[in-house]
């Protein structure tokens, strides 16, 4: 029977290079308290010898996991599968790792996650969080280091998109076509964004008095635009304002269905421009959101803060109206 290959370990590293356990670790985790000869030597040894570090015991040693956490409120959700991404790659190229967690749109669940997976890694990031602002604050406080996403908390390091400014453009460009009789189907309820797009619909309704602007009560996803089809249609809106871009492509699936002609009858308009919005037919008029970038800039403060230093200033974007095929005027 073959025999296996010894393995080799750091008093392997430390008999070859005659130094101690201690100065091997502190050499090759770069601890610049290590003489430059010694830990040359430390390197060298380590080399010759194919050493590869046990990443469980340096972890212990260094008390660092290299794994943040992220908590998202909806994986299914592709505006936070572009988030994670840019995040992710951002971090790998750190030599991070991060640990994704799905509360489901539960702010229990949401509340737990953040705790239980903050006391395995080393930092949490929370992604549009769904929890009321007196509990985020609340929480903030014991999950250092914290970046948010999509919210803010004081002297919390922040990113986030501005829903309201987006969707004030999308109302004008609504406007300026000449609707007067419009429909936004609301998402999920405590939403942040949610209170951003409320206070847009109250300050657009306040300076257009003769627009017709109401409010429907929808979810997040396509199933809920699909069911709100015949609520919109019996409203006499000619144009609709969907949450999200899922909720307005199962609103356009269902109306289809049901002879009404886009944008010719009803206009429908998305947000997130998610990567299949284009795709559509016709192809979703949307808001852009920069995604990816928020994900990058979430990384870029989590490691500020993991490296002991002032994280960039809180990041503010606006989503940029994308106008496609589902908009046009209404019918005359």
């Amino acid at each position: 029977m073959a025999r296996r290959p010894a393995v080799v370990t750091i008093a392997d590293v430390a008999a070859r290079a005659g130094v101690s356990l201690s100065t091997v670790s502190r050499a090759l985790n770069g601890n610049p308290t290590v003489d430059p000869t010694l830990a040359d030597r430390v390197r060298a040894a380590a080399t010759e010898l194919n050493y590869t570090a046990n990443p469980w015991a340096r972890s212990l040693v260094s008390g660092r996991t290299q794994t943040i956490a992220v908590v998202v409120p909806d994986l299914a959700n592709p505006t936070f599968q572009t988030i994670l991404r840019g995040l992710g790659r951002a971090a790998a190229a750190d030599d991070f790792h991060v640990l994704v967690s799905d509360s489901a749109e539960s702010v229990d669940a949401e509340r737990t996650l953040a705790t239980t997976t903050r006391r395995r890694t080393d930092g949490v990031i929370l992604c549009a969080p769904r929890m009321p602002q007196p509990d985020l604050d609340a929480l903030s406080a014991t999950l250092t280091p914290l970046v948010l996403v999509n919210r803010t908390s004081p002297d919390v390091a922040s990113v986030r998109a501005d829903y309201g400014a987006a969707l004030r453009a999308q109302l004008d460009d609504l406007h300026r076509l000449g609707h007067r009789r419009i429909l936004h189907l609301s998402g999920a309820p405590g939403s942040a964004s949610g209170a951003q797009r409320a206070e847009a619909l109250d300050a657009f309704a306040a300076a257009h008095p003769e627009v017709d602007l109401r409010r429907l009560p929808c979810g997040v996803d396509a199933d809920a635009g699909a069911a709100a089809a015949d609520a919109v249609l019996d409203s006499g809106a000619t144009a609709a304002l969907a949450f999200n871009d899922l909720v307005a492509v199962g609103l356009l699936d269902a109306v289809r269905r049901r002879g009404c002609r886009v944008p010719d009858d009803l206009s429908i308009v998305g947000f997130d421009d998610i990567p299949f919005a284009r795709f559509t037919t016709p192809a979703l008029t949307t808001a852009a959101v920069p995604a990816e970038e928020l994900g990058r800039a979430a990384w870029v403060r989590m490691r500020a803060l993991l490296s002991g230093e002032a994280p960039p200033p809180s990041l503010t974007l606006v989503p940029e109206t994308v106008v496609r095929a589902t908009t046009g005027p209404p019918p005359s």
